[in-house]
């Protein structure tokens, strides 16, 4: 099933272009969270739209930080990255 539930995405995206990018997503027993690089909420919306997949909430990170964090002065800021909760 998340083989299949891939292919679709990836076909998507293909069609809408280079403006969202899907870059992972993290599977629960009870939700889904698909992190992209998207110039904004609209398309994450727009994806879930088309490959018929829940969108029930956006949310643009601000900042990523890590175990490195720790070790810099300042965490890094991702380039328009937003997170879907399906």
């Amino acid at each position: 099933m998340a083989k299949s539930i891939a292919q679709k995405s990836c076909d998507v995206l293909r069609k809408m272009g280079p403006e969202v990018q899907w870059l992972h997503s993290y599977v629960t027993d009870d939700k889904v969270y698909c992190v992209y690089i998207a110039a904004n909420e609209r398309l994450v919306r727009e994806h879930a739209k088309q490959g018929g997949f829940p969108a029930n909430r956006v949310s643009e990170v601000r900042t990523v930080i890590d175990p490195t964090t720790s070790e810099t002065s300042a965490a890094r800021r991702p380039e328009r990255a937003m997170a879907g909760v399906a």
